[in-house]
């Protein structure tokens, strides 16, 4: 193993939270930091020629290679595991910018109450009302914690939208279920389409609340606080899926990587797989990977960020030993807890005219909150979360958009008679759509694969995972109001997928959203990080990304990823570099 010269920061991880790290950390200290990431270099002229639908939506180019690293999926301890294959409920990335460079853009905050969901269930409900597998924890921050930085996030990566809530103002036209904002957005919303103009009629005339989905696809030119500045969309509709040409999608490679690059104190390094933390007597010591000659590497380092998606984040920490795996059926431990997904639900609408479908970006759309978070549940007891529902024009490729048809409009998916119909359909369907919070249960839980291991010989990343009777009380209550909804289009719909919500699948896409497994909170024996990240055995190793959410909200978590990394950052410059230690 070659032995490199000793840095300040390594940080394993090259998308939105490593670099948003960087890039704090480099601008504002003179730190030496070096950020691994597995995948190659990219760069905005590398997506110039990348309007492939084949290669990039259905060949998943961005993706992660399922050939040398995948992870284990069973519905139950009791069960064996068997190895992901091919893509299907998540697409992770790879590469500079992560699954931050294929994302559609969607930019939620998540409402006050999430932060201490346990807290709340329990003064709401009673503990007789809520299931004794139930595992949800308050985080240790506070909306409010965090609202200054959702706003920074916000301004950060350009999210356009309108405030439904401004600083305790209700305000018709935005979500007015949302918590209180102390800015509008720094952008105003996208140009709606004709599909997203009749959700919205459709939904004012049910009486509920649409509001235009908050988005970091630029609805106009705009220049951030760091000086960055990104063209206006141009609604070409290759978005999610896709690296945006012009760099109107806000991307770690468009809005990160710009600024660091000014740095002489900042290093990227592609093409090194990190595969171990090194540690001894409480303290990280740097870390051991492979780079891209397949040289053993030990980067020493005096702070060790972990930074990957989640998934990876608590499969490092267990392949490096640190920390206490979780057992579901004693209950002790932490690492590997609390692992939760999102509860997605589709309903196709087929309508009487062309809706220019091609065009859209991977945020714009027209949502509503109605049956959001707490409300609108009170007819339906089973029901303690609920979600967001939207209709979204992404942008549909001609590949997958073609050949949908309404319900027993032909015998067959194949012949002239399907040629015929799906021409007259082509161009004429849209989807409402469900995220839903997913509730962490005492069950679903990561591990190491006792049998199945990567490229390089390690334990891949064991799954166990599967829906409840609560998460199928969601999709009927959400998949209702999807059908009202598209009567009131004068939409003919096709049936929900509910066999989706039967078991967990890793067949079907649900959302890049998986949470959880190296859990924030504010007592060591519940959680592996304290409210800054900050791992409780061993204070100069932070732990950031979707792994330290107790339980997931609704909406896509991207936006306050960046906020609890924000705040990290700060925690780091103005108190862990001056007085390291412990800052729980």
């Amino acid at each position: 193993m070659q032995t490199l010269k000793p840095v300040d920061v390594v940080i394993a991880g090259g998308g939105f939270v490593g670099l948003t790290l960087a890039k704090e950390l480099t601008s504002r200290t003179s730190l030496s930091v070096v950020v691994l990431e597995r995948g190659q270099p990219r760069k905005l002229s590398d997506y110039a020629t990348g309007m492939d639908e084949l290669d990039y939506s259905l060949r998943f180019r961005m993706m992660q290679n399922l050939a040398d690293e995948t992870a284990t999926h069973r519905h139950t301890a009791r069960a064996s595991a068997v190895p992901i294959r091919q893509y299907g409920s998540f697409h992770p990335g790879t590469g500079v910018g992560g699954a931050g460079e294929h994302w559609g853009g969607i930019s939620y905050r998540f409402y006050p109450e999430a932060f201490h969901l346990a807290t709340h269930l329990r003064d709401k409900f009673g503990p007789a009302r809520l299931s004794q597998d139930l595992a949800v924890q308050d985080w240790g921050v506070t909306y409010e914690d965090l609202e200054p930085y959702y706003w920074r996030a916000e301004q950060l990566i350009g999210v356009g939208g309108k405030a439904g809530n401004l600083q305790g103002k209700r305000i018709d036209g935005g979500n007015v279920f949302e918590g209180p904002r102390s800015h509008d957005y720094p952008n105003p919303p996208h140009k709606m389409s004709y599909a997203t103009t009749l959700f919205e009629k459709a939904a004012r005339d049910l009486g509920y609340h649409p509001y235009p989905v908050p988005t970091a696809t630029l609805s106009r030119a705009y220049t951030n606080p760091d000086g960055i500045a990104r063209a206006g969309c141009a609604y070409c509709g290759y978005c999610t899926r896709y690296g945006c040409m012009i760099g109107a999608k806000a991307q770690p490679t468009n809005v990160l990587m710009p600024v660091l690059q000014k740095h002489k104190n900042f290093s990227l390094r592609t093409g090194c797989n990190v595969r171990r933390i090194v540690h001894r007597n409480g303290k990280a010591e740097g870390v051991s990977y492979i780079d891209a000659n397949g040289v053993e590497t030990l980067q020493p380092a005096s702070i060790v960020i972990v930074a990957s998606w989640t998934l990876n984040n608590s499969r490092l920490l267990m392949l490096s030993k640190i920390g206490e795996p979780y057992d579901p059926a004693t209950g002790r431990g932490t690492l590997g807890k609390n692992l939760t997904h999102q509860v997605s639900q589709n309903t196709r609408v087929f309508l009487d005219k062309p809706l220019n479908a091609f065009m859209g970006a991977g945020g714009l759309g027209t949502g509503i909150s109605d049956f959001d978070g707490g409300e609108g549940l009170a007819a339906t007891p089973a029901v303690l979360r609920g979600g967001n529902i939207r209709l979204m024009s992404t942008g549909e490729g001609p590949i997958a958009s073609f050949g949908q048809l309404p319900p027993g409009e032909t015998k067959s998916d194949w012949g002239s008679d399907f040629k015929k119909a799906a021409l007259a359909w082509h161009d004429k369907v849209a989807a409402i759509t469900t995220e839903a919070e997913h509730l962490a249960y005492k069950q679903n839980h990561l591990d190491l694969d006792p049998t199945y291991t990567d490229n390089h010989g390690d334990p891949l990343i064991r799954m166990t995972l599967d829906w409840t009777d609560h998460e199928r009380a969601q999709g009927a209550l959400l998949t209702k109001i999807h059908a009202d909804l598209a009567k009131a289009m004068n939409g003919r719909p096709a049936p929900p997928n509910s066999k989706q919500l039967e078991r967990y699948t890793v067949t079907q896409y649900q959302s890049t959203h998986v949470n959880g497994g190296a859990i924030m909170g504010t007592k060591p024996d519940n959680s592996v990080v304290n409210p800054w990240l900050q791992h409780w055995q061993v204070p100069n190793l932070f732990v950031a990304g979707g792994s330290a959410f107790p339980q997931n909200g609704s909406g896509n978590p991207t936006l306050t990823i960046l906020a609890l990394t924000l705040r990290t950052a700060d925690a780091l410059v103005n108190r862990y570099v001056k007085h390291p230690g412990a800052l729980a």
